[in-house]
């Protein structure tokens, strides 16, 4: 049987035929290093050739299973079918014209399903950029357009992106913003309901955190002077943080009560990661923003805003855009991406990854007393590595784990405030077989 180069049809095993990396990826390791500046790294410097499935393929023929999705971006597979089909089709028909001078039908069509399908109340309205840190910084400019405020309040171990303003709403300030400052004024930080690194009664983390975000605005800031309040409904960056239940529609309820957009911070959640479309589902949170990327464009770079539609059209004409905002490539893409999702039914396949992994996690904390806390939703899930009974981080220990995991078959990430997490984000596409042979990997490597 002759192997596809590609996509799901790609042999699913798990194989290392070299030391990690092997003698090609050194090589261009080495070109890397003499081409490109210090500070673009790579977690795992494997070059690649191939992927699809639940697999990634080096050019020393290593293939590793998948706990990464490129950071959340190929969740319904790497190269999956109709992502490729219609890029492809796309591709021979034109690449591109910008959408503010030729407009083309498939940038309405993306606007049109995530309008359909976002948690937003009432009449919605759907912008297209290239990526979340963009989404998001346009979702602030449109909070400001409709109110008239300018504050800006974000929360502890938040991660927004790496541009001027989302570079100030991030909460981390190693690697993302030493040495970059000065920052964007008017953006202010309220603590996180973070359950097991809560200072207070853990029992009451999302009580306290609410009153302590109510408190920033009535006291501090002055909810008069506050456009938004910006949440991630899992932190992505920050250590895959679920908060409590009743903390989310706690912080909706404080904006509503003071004339505040809620602007949902979904890059990393949405688009069927969480075991629902959008991570807001889970509590029923229906935020006056939302805001996509990642996921949305399987691949390729592709970012949304979709909102109440009165604040959206706040901006005046002109006010919103950008050169290769909504690619019509892209736009094919996450097309392609909605088919795969519905075909598959990948929502519900989140759930299955949840219910796969979430015991076998939890078996792993009870066996080691360094794996503090597992926490996740869906095909997003995480252990927080520490070392003693106060729970002090661990980022040692995790880069080691993670280590053993790279040379030994399996692609993980690292993430947290303190970089002592391990989050596993396989895609949706991935098989049963792998996902337990990935865990067993991770078992041997704690």
């Amino acid at each position: 049987m002759v192997e596809r180069k590609s996509g799901p049809g790609l042999a699913q095993v798990r194989r290392v035929r070299t030391e990690i990396p092997g003698p090609k990826s050194a090589e261009l390791l080495r070109r890397q290093r003499a081409a490109l500046p210090a500070g673009v790294g790579s977690s795992l410097p494997v070059f690649v050739t191939q992927a699809g499935g639940g697999v990634v393929v080096d050019v020393d023929g290593n293939s590793f299973i998948d706990f990464g999705s490129g950071i959340a971006v190929t969740t319904v597979g790497n190269a999956a079918p109709r992502v490729v089909e219609r890029a492809a089709e796309q591709l021979a028909r034109f690449t591109h014209t910008c959408f503010l001078v030729n407009p083309y039908e498939s940038y309405v069509e993306v606007c049109e399903k995530l309008n359909r399908l976002a948690p937003v109340p009432g009449e919605k309205r759907t912008f297209l950029v290239n990526t979340g840190a963009e989404a998001v910084e346009n979702a602030v400019k449109i909070a400001r357009a409709a109110t008239g405020r300018t504050g800006i309040v974000v929360f502890d171990h938040g991660y927004h992106g790496r541009t001027l303003l989302t570079m100030s709403m991030t909460a981390k300030n190693a690697p993302y913003k030493q040495g970059f400052g000065p920052f964007a004024p008017e953006v202010h930080r309220a603590p996180m309901a973070y359950p097991y690194r809560w200072r207070g009664d853990r029992e009451r983390c999302a009580e306290e955190a609410a009153t302590a975000l109510a408190d920033l605005l009535d006291r501090q800031v002055g909810a008069e002077n506050v456009a938004a309040v910006v949440v991630e409904p899992i932190q992505g960056e920050g250590g895959f943080i679920v908060p409590p239940p009743g903390f989310l529609p706690a912080v909706a309820e404080i904006c509503a009560a003071r004339g505040i957009l809620l602007i949902a911070d979904e890059v990393q959640t949405g688009i069927a990661r969480t075991g629902t479309l959008f991570a807001c589902e889970h509590e029923g949170i229906r935020p006056d923003l939302l805001v996509t990327a990642k996921g949305l464009g399987g691949g390729l770079p592709l970012g949304a805003v979709t909102g109440r539609a009165e604040l959206m059209d706040a901006v005046p004409p002109g006010g919103l855009g950008g050169t290769f905002s909504g690619n019509p490539v892209a736009c094919e893409a996450a097309l392609g991406v909605f088919d795969e999702i519905e075909r598959h039914d990948l929502v519900r396949r989140a759930g299955e990854i949840d219910r796969i992994m979430r015991p076998v996690l939890e078996d792993l904390a009870e066996r080691y007393p360094f794996v503090g806390d597992v926490r996740g939703r869906g095909a997003m899930q995480a252990i927080e590595i520490v070392r003693g009974p106060d729970g002090t981080p661990d980022p040692a220990r995790t880069a080691e784990i993670s280590g053993r995991c790279h040379r030994d078959g399996l692609l993980t990430l690292t993430a947290g405030s303190h970089g002592n997490v391990l989050r596993f984000l396989p895609p949706l596409s991935i098989p049963d077989s792998l996902l337990a042979e990935g865990l067993e990997v991770l078992a041997k490597a704690l």
